[in-house]
């Protein structure tokens, strides 16, 4: 599904991804580990296109990557980022607009994903008024709306309590039924050892 061939990242003098290499098969489940610093944010980004590698390339089932692929892409941050102000329903809306689903299909499909994680509130109320671990839900939600082909979760349990965060697992066991890939990030080795088929740990910018 994806291919990173020979990627190398500097910022200045620092160098975050020295000549990094990785295959993450299709339908998989990949555990993404190392300490802070160690350049697994700056690999994400730059799968995400966010910034771009200074050598080396990233193949997208068997393509180039390209602007185009993001659509494909649903992608949990490890800072949570939603606007307060904004009910529910116009917060996935607008970033699922963003993703190319329609108003329509956001009023048909957020109940259901409402309900499916058991998220507390509705979609009428306004993010700020939710708890953080509701909050949480709702930018999963954001993420997987749209069904993309390849999910990148960034630390998705901080901030969870136990029950969430079986529920939460439950629910990307069923993405990898429904044939998404998974990049899974997080420091909790019970988690990744777990969920993942495959665990690759990177250390100073090196594999």
């Amino acid at each position: 599904m994806l291919r990173i061939e020979n990627i190398s990242k500097q910022y200045g003098d620092y160098t975050a991804l020295n000549n990094v290499s990785l295959h993450i098969p299709k339908g998989s489940i990949f555990g993404l580990l190392g300490p802070n610093g160690a350049g697994k944010t700056s690999l994400i980004r730059i799968i995400n296109q966010i910034v771009l590698p200074d050598a080396g390339q990233v193949f997208f089932d068997g393509e180039p990557l390209q602007p185009k692929h993001t659509a494909q892409i649903g992608y949990l941050p490890e800072e949570r980022s939603l606007m307060p102000k904004l009910t529910v329903y116009e917060q996935v809306r607008y970033l699922a607009n963003l993703k190319g689903v329609s108003s329509a299909a956001v009023k048909e499909k957020l109940p259901v994903w409402m309900e499916r994680l058991q998220v507390k509130g509705k979609l009428t109320d306004k993010i700020k008024s939710l708890s953080k671990g509701n909050q949480q839900k709702v930018q999963l939600i954001i993420t997987l709306l749209h069904e993309p082909d390849l999910i990148i979760l960034d630390e998705p349990f901080s901030g969870l309590d136990p029950v969430n965060t079986e529920l939460l697992k439950q629910v990307i066991f069923e993405e990898k039924e429904r044939g998404a890939t998974i990049i899974f990030s997080d420091h909790v080795m019970t988690n990744v050892e777990e969920l993942c088929d495959t665990v690759v740990m990177i250390r100073d910018g090196e594999v």
